[in-house]
Parts: structure tokens; sequence; C-alpha cells
């Protein structure tokens, strides 16, 4: 009897294969990238998300993210982007890390947001590493694919911006913490591709 592949084994074989969609950051768009930050722990597979620090000027403030952020005009490309704003927000240097793909880009679906194209990047790690929180983490957290899947912690959540309309969206509640907006747009996908 063949052994069981894990779901990181399943995401290098899905991610090699796949083709993500490609957005242009073009005239007024920004350029931003994350890394979604992959290893096989205790409970199976599990990804590491940050809770970004309430800050004023920050559209994204008090949210949970996956590591990573605009484009800065020193680096070479999107990759690098997601490496450095990593290596920034909590300390991990991808530069070594395995690197299993690209998941499709995608840009806020508010209005009232800037007009950024983020592309996630998505790494394999051998090990959960020592993190190191910047001063716009309030908190950097692991969660396994497995408690993703409990249907009590996916639901939706309603949210209110000023100027339009409430909007109710999918989200994954985990205790204190929901996942909602473009890391659930990420998440999501990520976890029908490798399920």
């Amino acid at each position: 009897m063949a052994a069981r592949k894990s779901l990181l084994d399943r995401a290098r074989e899905v991610l090699r294969q796949y083709r993500p969609t490609e957005i242009p950051a073009t005239g007024a768009m920004i350029a931003a990238a994350v890394a979604v930050m992959l290893h096989d722990g205790d409970e199976g597979l599990e990804a590491l998300f940050i809770h970004r620090a309430v800050r004023a000027g920050d559209t994204w403030s008090g949210q949970i993210a996956f590591p990573g952020g605009r484009r800065e005009p020193r680096d070479a490309d999107l990759l690098e982007t997601a490496i450095r704003e990593t290596h920034e927000e909590v300390g991990v240097d991808l530069t070594s890390a395995e690197r299993l793909g690209v998941l499709d880009d995608l840009y806020p679906r508010t209005p009232l947001l800037p007009p950024v194209v983020v592309r996630p990047f998505v790494f394999a790690l051998t090990s959960r590493p020592p993190l190191v929180l910047s001063s716009e983490v309030q908190d950097a957290f692991w969660v396994s694919f497995r408690s993703l899947a409990a249907p009590e912690v996916r639901g939706e959540i309603t949210v209110d911006h000023p100027g339009i309309p409430p909007r109710t969206l999918p989200a994954y509640t985990l205790g204190e913490h929901t996942i909602w907006g473009m890391s659930e747009r990420i998440l999501t996908p990520l976890i029908s591709l490798v399920s």
C-alpha cells in the first residue's frame, strides 16, 4: 500500500503545474506581493498569518493577513518584494526557502481601497522559524488547514466602510481572529487546490 501524500507534497505537485492569472499593474495601479508560508506541522499543513498592528493611515490596519507589501523601486521583481517584506515584517529570510509557486493576482473589490494588484508567492518551510515582529505587526500565528475545514470556522463577516453600503463577505473565524477580504481570497483557492 502506497504512503499517503501530505498536503505539502500535494501543494508542491499542484503549484508546479499551476498557471496563475496575472494582472499587470499599469498606470496608477500599485504592485504588491505577499508570502504564503506553508509548513507540515503536528496537525498537518499550516500557514503563517500576521495580525497587522493598528496604525493611522494603514488601509489594512488591524486585519489578519499574509506578510507582504508594496513593491519598492529597489526590488528587482515581485518575488524580491515578497521576500523583503516578509523579512521586514516577521524576520523570516525566504531567500533560500523552497518556492512552490504563485497564485492568481488579485486586487481589492472595495472602491475606497488603494488601486493595488497583489501577487501571492507560496513557500514551503522545513520548520517553524523564529519570528521577529516589526512595529507593523501586532502578532503572528500558524493556522492548520485542518482547523480551517471545521464547519464552524467557515462563515461570513459584514463589512461596513464609510461611503458604501455594508457588504457580507466570506470569512474564516478562529477565536479572536477573522480571515477575510484579500487574505480569504488567497486562502480559499489554495485550500481547494491542495485538498
